[in-house]
Parts: C-alpha cells; sequence; structure tokens
C-alpha cells in the first residue's frame, strides 16, 4: 500500500488539547468514552474516518484490558507516532486517577460518617441498576441466537454456581467460538461493537488522516521487539523488584501478581472483569468487603475515565488495612500507584506491538468467531455480577453453601434493607422506564442516600 501522499498537518500541541478534553469527558463507561471520541475525532475534528475508527475498535475488542482507552492509544499512535499513543493513553487515565485517589482518602478517613456512608449507601443502588442494565445493553447486541444464549446460559452457571475461574470461561469460550467460526458456521458471525450505524461517516479518503497507510504505521519487526522489551521490562520489572525485596506474602507483591494476572485476562469490558477482580479482592486477598466493591465501582462510576479503575480503590484499601511497617497512608498511596501502573501499561504493549499487525486480522473468521462466543459469556458473567451486587445492597448478611460441586449464596431473609431496595427499584425504574442518564441516576441516588442518613 503505498504511503499518505500528504501528511495530516495536526500539530502535537492541538493534540495535548484534544486528549486531555476527551479524557475530562469520558464518562459512562466504554460505549460513552467511544461514543465522545467518535463525535470530537470522527465528526467535528475529522481527524480519522468512520472506517477506520471502527477497525481500530474491533481490534482493540480482541484485547484484555479498557477497550476504549487502547483504542485512544490506537488512534494517538497512527496521528502522532508512539509519543501520540502515550499521551493519548496517559491522559485517558490520569484524570480519572486524580480523582479516584481523593476520594480514596476520603473514603478511608471518612467512610463511617453519616453524610459520607449515606452518600455510598445511595451510589451501590445505583450500581446496580447500572449493572442490570450493562447486562442488557450487551445482551441485546451479543445473544442473536440459541447457541450464544447457551454460551451465556453456561458461563452464567459456571461462575455463579460452580465458582469456576472467569480466566478459564473466557478461554473455554472462546475455542468454541474459533472452531465454530473457522467450521464457517453461521451461528458464530453475529458481530458486536458500540451502537448502530445507519447512517454515512466521514470517508477515510476525506479525514485529515487519510485512507493510506502512515510509514510509522508499517510493520517493523525490529520496532515491534524493541517496543516489546521496553514496555514489558516497564510493566515486570516493578512486579519482579517486590517479589525479590518483599517476597510473596506482602499485600504490595499480591497486588503487583494479581493485577498484572488479570492484565492479561480482562476480556469482555470493565463490567465482565469486575467479579473476577471481586472475588478475589473480598473472598480469596480479604482486601475488601462485599459492600465497598460496591462503593468503588460508583466511585469509578462517578469519575472520567476507564470503570477497570476501580481497581486502584482496591489496592489503596488493601495496602491501607495491611501497611506493614509504613505509614497506612504511604502504603496506600503507593498501592494505588501500583495497581495503575500494571493494570495500564500492558495497554500500550498491546496496541504498539500489535496495531501494524492490524490489516491481517480484518476478515479473519475464526478469530471473528471466537471473539463472538466471548462476547456471549461476558453476558453471563456481568449477570452473575449483577445478581452478586444485587444479593450484597438488599442484604446486609449473605451466607454460603458449598456442596455436591455447588456454591449458592444464601441472604439472611431477616437482614433484608427496605429501603436499599426501594432506592434499587427507583435507580431502575428511573433507567429503564424514564431513560435517565447515568450521571443524573448517580447524582439522584447519591442525595436520597444522604438524605436517608440524615432521617435515620
Amino acid at each position: 500500500m503505498p504511503p499518505n501522499a500528504v501528511p495530516h498537518d495536526v500539530p502535537f500541541r492541538e493534540a495535548v488539547h484534544i486528549w486531555l478534553r476527551i479524557a475530562l469527558l469520558s464518562f459512562g463507561g466504554p460505549a460513552g468514552q467511544i461514543a465522545v471520541m467518535h463525535r470530537i475525532l470522527v465528526e467535528e475534528k475529522r481527524w480519522i474516518g468512520e472506517n477506520r475508527f471502527l477497525h481500530a475498535l474491533n481490534y482493540c475488542m480482541l484485547l484484555p484490558g479498557p477497550e476504549a482507552q487502547q483504542l485512544a492509544i490506537y488512534i494517538g499512535w497512527l496521528m502522532h507516532r508512539t509519543r501520540g499513543g502515550l499521551l493519548a493513553g496517559t491522559l485517558f487515565v490520569l484524570p480519572g486517577f486524580i480523582a479516584i485517589l481523593a476520594l480514596s482518602y476520603l473514603y478511608a478517613a471518612l467512610g463511617n460518617v453519616g453524610l459520607v456512608e449515606g452518600l455510598f449507601f445511595g451510589l451501590k443502588a445505583a450500581v446496580l441498576a447500572i449493572v442490570v442494565n450493562a447486562v442488557v445493553r450487551i445482551g441485546k447486541r451479543a445473544l442473536k441466537n440459541n447457541v450464544m444464549l447457551g454460551i451465556a446460559a453456561a458461563a452464567f452457571v459456571a461462575i455463579f454456581f460452580l465458582d469456576i475461574a472467569f480466566p478459564l470461561i473466557i478461554v473455554s469460550a472462546a475455542l468454541i467460538g474459533y472452531f465454530g467460526g473457522r467450521a464457517g458456521s453461521p451461528l458464530f458471525q453475529v458481530g458486536g461493537g458500540h451502537g448502530a450505524s445507519g447512517e454515512r461517516g466521514l470517508a477515510d479518503s476525506d479525514s485529515l488522516l487519510g485512507e493510506q497507510l502512515p510509514d510509522h504505521a508499517r510493520v517493523n519487526r525490529a520496532w515491534s521487539l524493541k517496543v516489546s522489551a521496553i514496555f514489558l521490562s516497564l510493566w515486570l520489572t516493578p512486579v519482579l523488584l517486590l517479589i525479590a525485596v518483599l517476597g510473596f506474602d506482602s499485600v504490595f507483591t499480591q497486588i503487583a501478581t494479581f493485577f498484572s494476572q488479570m492484565a492479561v485476562v480482562t476480556f469482555g469490558g470493565a463490567y465482565a472483569v469486575l467479579s473476577y477482580v471481586a472475588q478475589a479482592a473480598v473472598q480469596n486477598y480479604g482486601w475488601l468487603a462485599p459492600g465497598e466493591m460496591l462503593d468503588g465501582l460508583g466511585m469509578a462510576e462517578t469519575t472520567p475515565g476507564p470503570l477497570i479503575q476501580v481497581v486502584q480503590f482496591v489496592g489503596f484499601m488493601g495496602a491501607f488495612r495491611d501497611a506493614g511497617a509504613l505509614d497506612p497512608w504511604v502504603a496506600a498511596t503507593f498501592a494505588a500507584v501500583l495497581t495503575t501502573w500494571v493494570t495500564f501499561v500492558p495497554c500500550f504493549l498491546w496496541i504498539f506491538l500489535g496495531a501494524p499487525y492490524v490489516e491481517r486480522l480484518r476478515d479473519n473468521a475464526a478469530l471473528s468467531g471466537a471473539m463472538t462466543a466471548i462476547t456471549a459469556a461476558v453476558v453471563g458473567v456481568v449477570l452473575n455480577l449483577a445478581v452478586w451486587f444485587g444479593i450484597h445492597v438488599v442484604f446486609g448478611e449473605v451466607g454460603e453453601w458449598r456442596g455436591a460441586g455447588l456454591r449458592l449464596l444464601i441472604p439472611d431473609l431477616a437482614t433484608l434493607d427496605p429501603l436499599a431496595l426501594l432506592l434499587s427499584a427507583g435507580a431502575m425504574l428511573a433507567i429503564f422506564r424514564f431513560k435517565l442518564g447515568m450521571l443524573k441516576v448517580l447524582g439522584g441516588c447519591a442525595l436520597l442516600g444522604m438524605v436517608f442518613s440524615l432521617l435515620s
């Protein structure tokens, strides 16, 4: 393919302003964040055409990690080479990191005080409604036939009743979809993406980037090896140092290793992986109580940036309560930075290493089938998250029964919280019946939660 005849003339200084603007407006989960990028980059600034934008998005959906941030890295790289990708990806995370860090300080210091407790009580109800809405939204897109419904149901049973690990569920679904797509079955060619596109968008040839492939975006094995070595070192060196210095029992080593593992298995978006994180953080490591995981998700929902940034709060609270010889605030701050680092640095590796090879994946039926099956499994996993969250929001105490290879969550009916049930029902009514936006629902529930705390 010939190189671009006329390079774009977008200065890097303008790119800084645009990516910062996108970062500050990136509320509403991946769908909202991708919509913001599309509106600004395709419709308003005309940097990149519709087809190239969607092609980049489809690639990012194949990767572990937050697809919206990876899409920002991809487009930043296309526009301004490696420094453009670094700029876009870093700015996409930075505002949310600062906001959640500030909220984490507030939570650790005042989390059990009247109005703050009421605030998070209200946020839990709103978050439950948002997660249920995510199940419905993803399900409508993914479950187009009985095979996809079967995969989603099997995933729910596997994680909720059989306690099978999230990565194993995703790998199993991917293998089913891969071989189904390879066999040419139309049942595995459902497709995905965010939203509908019934109108013709900006043609690639009419965009500032154009339709040709920039020279720096061509496959270069030497550059691929170099970038892999750099980002693998940036990602894994802190992990290895912590293991060598502190051993495997340190909370910092556990945070670094767990979230590094998570960075390579988080397919399907933030909602899908949150049940995996919650299971480990609450049940395995004891970093958080079940209700606190909901509090952290409320923080992530109300701040800009990827929803998976809730892991920063998880690391913060885990180290705050197990600081060892360090001051708890110092330990928690270090853990928040560490968690963010090992979660998001791999995203740059996936894009810089794989993006030049994307064209070779465009029409791969087997790969498309694998992603279709993964998306269906994600519906079941997110449904598990909704049920798990719902039980812990509405009931004060939840027991667990295990036997015959099964796990059942058994709420104590005497601990039913009528206010939590009423507020959750109201949040769902606001979202599903009156179509209110996420921020309005979160704000309204938070306000009602604080009112309830004053009246109680």
